[in-house]
């Protein structure tokens, strides 16, 4: 099945069984290993990315649902991005392995509102992280939410 996407600002098509999951068509078809796979149950969000602007958990996503959208990974984050400027101030990965699905679930959520309080995160960001950084990520999404709130 044909499925055409923009990925990142470009227009792509790929010829796959519409029920994969997204995740594998980005990381096995285009190459773009930054999205993480981390349970395949949509738990853990490793694997979030953005459809359309709202984060996606992409293990779990079939990739016929992305047709004709807009599907943004970690590579298509600006380098300057606040939510990634405010992940290097706070030092926040430790393994780093699940910190491209926080970063992402993040910058959907400033999307949606830009002050944000801890219940605002506890809410939701409900990703995991078996490193437990919770601490420096709680910093690092309250400084993206200053950044952000700068540059409106």
């Amino acid at each position: 099945m044909e499925i055409s996407f923009n990925i990142n600002g470009q227009a792509t098509t790929v010829d796959v069984d519409g029920n994969i999951p997204l995740l594998w068509v980005v990381r096995d078809v285009l190459d773009l290993k930054g999205t993480k796979f981390g349970c395949g149950k949509a738990a853990c969000g490793a694997c979030t990315l953005h459809v359309d602007g709202v984060a996606v958990r992409s293990c779990s996503y079939a990739v016929r649902f992305a047709h004709g959208k807009n599907v943004t990974t970690i590579e298509g984050l600006a380098e300057d991005h606040p939510v990634k400027q405010a992940w290097t101030e706070e030092i926040v990965p430790q393994c780093g392995y699940c910190q491209p699905g926080f970063i992402m679930a993040t910058a959907a959520l400033l999307e949606k509102k830009l002050e944000l309080t801890d219940e605002d995160i506890d809410a939701n960001i409900v990703n995991i992280c078996r490193c437990a950084t919770y601490y420096r990520m709680r910093k690092a999404i309250h400084r993206a939410s200053e950044l952000t709130t700068q540059k409106v």
